[in-house]
C-alpha cells in the first residue's frame, strides 16, 4: 500500500477497479485538451472549496489544459458592507462607482490570493502532493465601459472587448494552469468591473475550447430543464434553447445563474462544442461531470456526433456484442456468433453516444416478398425507457421505405407488447417470407408480428 494515499472516503476492492476502468476512455480523450473551468465566488466561501481545487488539480495531472475563471459577487458585497455602503444594481448587473470600484479592487486581490495559495498546497497528506501546480495570469482581458442603460450610468461596470488568447494559448501549452479574474483594462489604463461569466465564455470561444464547465451555487438537476426529452442531462444546443424560451419564466433561477446560462448558450453558438453546468454542492461534481458517460450535472451540446443513430461499421462489432449478450443469456434475443454479426453488420443501425454503442437494431430485407425484418433490438438498460427503441424503429421503416418495402415483420418471445403499441399486428408463421419459415425454431415458439409501412 502506498503510505501517501488518503486512508479514509476511498472506494475499494472491485468498486474502485471498475470506477477507473469505466474512466479510462475519458482519461485518454481528454488528455491534451483545453478545458474552461468557471466558478462563482460563492464557491470559494464554501467549507469545502479545498476539494474542487483538489479537483481541478487531479484534471491537470490528468493532462488536461487548463484555464479558471473566479467570480467574486459575495466578496465584493462583504467588501462594501465592511465600509457601510450600499450595493447598486440596474437589472442583475452591478454599478460600479469609484468606491465600489475600491472594494472590487480589494475583493479580486483577496480571492485570487488565496486561490493561488490553495493552488501551491503540495502537503503529501493532501491530494494536490506532489502536484507542484504552475498559475499565471495578467493583463489578458481588454474592456470597454458598458455605458448607459435605460437611462442609468454603469460608470465602471464593464463588457468584455478582447481576450489575449494568443498569450493564454502558450501558457496552457506550458502546462501551467491560466487564472482569470472578472476583471478588464481599457486602452486609456482605466479598470472595469466584469461579469465571471462573459470572461469565461469570451476566453472559451477565442480558445476554441474543447469544454466550458460553469460550477453554479444552485443545482442545474433541480431545474428540471430537460425532463420531457427522456434524457435530463443532456440537450442539444439547439433544444435547450428551445426548452428555455418555452420554460424561462418558469424555471424562476437567480440574475447570476441566468447571465451564467446566457453564457453557456453563447459559448455553444461561439463553437464551443460542450458546455456543462453543474452544482457546487455534490462531492467530486466536477470529476463525474466530466469523467462519467452521463455526468451529474447538465450539458449542452453543439457537436453531432456526441449522440448520434448511423449505420454500423466493423469497429461497432465489439461495442454491439457487449450490448446484446446480456440479453442472448436472458433468452430475449437469439444467439450470434462474432463471425456471424461481421458478416451482417451492414444490417445493423447503431445509436452511439460519446464513443459508446448504447443501442442497435437490424433491417434484413426480403425483397421478393417486398417485407423486412426489424430484428436484434437492444438497448443500454441506463437508456431504456427513454425513446431510444422508438427511434431506430423509425430510422428502420425509413430505410425499409426506401428499399421499397411494404411490411416489416419482427419475431419476440419476451416483448410483443411493445410491438403492438407502435403499429404491429400478430400474424401467423405463413405470413413470413418462405426463407424465413424455413428457419422458423418452434421450440422457441417466437410471436410474429407484422406492421404495414
Amino acid at each position: 500500500m502506498n503510505d501517501l494515499a488518503p486512508k479514509t472516503g476511498a472506494p475499494g476492492g472491485q468498486d474502485f477497479v471498475a470506477a477507473l476502468r469505466g474512466a479510462a476512455p475519458y482519461v485518454h480523450a481528454h488528455n491534451g485538451r483545453v478545458f474552461v473551468i468557471a466558478f462563482g465566488g460563492e464557491a470559494a466561501l464554501r467549507p469545502d472549496f479545498e476539494r474542487l481545487i483538489y479537483d481541478v488539480a487531479l484534471l491537470h495531472s490528468l493532462g488536461v489544459k487548463l484555464v479558471l475563471v473566479h467570480g467574486v459577487r459575495p466578496q465584493i458585497e462583504a467588501q462594501l458592507a465592511a465600509r457601510g455602503l450600499k450595493p447598486q444594481f440596474h437589472g442583475d448587473l452591478r454599478i460600479t462607482d469609484p468606491a465600489t470600484m475600491e472594494c472590487v479592487k480589494a475583493a479580486v486581490g483577496g480571492l485570487r490570493m488565496e486561490i493561488e495559495a490553495k493552488l501551491s498546497t503540495g502537503l503529501a497528506s493532501t491530494p494536490m502532493g506532489g502536484a507542484r501546480l504552475k498559475v499565471a495570469g495578467g493583463n489578458w482581458v481588454t474592456a470597454r465601459p458598458a455605458g448607459v442603460r435605460d437611462g442609468i450610468d454603469h460608470q465602471l461596470t464593464g463588457e468584455v472587448r478582447r481576450i489575449d488568447i494568443a498569450t493564454i494559448r502558450e501558457v496552457v501549452a506550458q502546462g501551467r494552469i491560466a487564472l482569470l479574474s472578472p476583471i478588464g483594462y481599457s486602452l486609456t489604463g482605466e479598470i472595469f468591473n466584469l461579469r465571471a461569466g462573459e470572461v469565461a465564455q469570451a476566453v472559451a470561444t477565442g480558445l476554441g475550447a474543447d469544454k466550458l464547465v460553469f460550477v453554479l451555487d444552485s443545482d442545474p438537476d433541480e431545474w428540471k430543464l430537460a425532463d420531457e426529452t427522456g434524457d435530463a442531462g443532456q440537450l442539444p444546443l439547439s433544444e435547450a434553447e428551445r426548452l428555455l424560451a418555452a420554460k424561462g419564466e418558469k424555471l424562476q433561477l437567480s440574475g447570476e445563474d441566468r447571465a451564467l446560462l446566457s453564457a453557456a448558450l453563447a459559448a455553444g453558438r461561439g463553437g464551443v462544442k460542450r458546455v456543462h453546468l453543474i452544482g457546487s454542492d455534490a462531492d467530486g461534481a466536477l470529476l463525474r461531470e466530466l469523467y462519467t458517460r452521463d455526468g451529474c450535472g447538465l450539458m449542452f451540446y453543439a457537436d453531432e456526433n456526441y449522440e448520434a443513430v448511423r449505420e454500423a461499421t466493423i469497429e461497432d462489432v465489439g461495442g454491439i456484442l457487449a450490448l446484446i449478450k446480456p440479453l442472448e443469456d436472458a433468452g430475449v434475443l437469439v444467439p450470434r456468433s462474432r463471425e456471424q454479426l461481421e458478416l451482417e453488420i451492414s444490417f445493423f443501425d447503431v445509436m452511439v453516444r460519446d464513443g459508446t454503442v448504447i443501442a442497435c437494431s437490424a433491417l434484413f430485407p426480403f425483397p421478393q416478398n417486398q417485407m423486412g425484418e426489424f430484428s436484434c433490438v437492444a438497448v443500454h438498460p441506463d437508456y431504456r425507457r427513454s425513446g431510444r427503441a422508438n427511434a431506430l424503429l423509425f430510422r428502420a421503416e425509413e430505410s425499409a421505405r426506401k428499399l421499397g418495402l411494404k411490411k416489416l415483420f419482427s419475431l419476440t418471445t419476451h416483448t410483443p407488447h411493445w410491438f403492438i403499441e407502435h403499429g404491429f399486428s400478430q400474424a401467423k408463421i405463413e405470413d413470413l417470407p418462405m426463407q424465413k419459415q424455413r428457419i422458423y425454431n418452434y421450440q422457441r415458439k417466437s410471436i410474429v408480428l407484422v406492421k404495414d409501412l
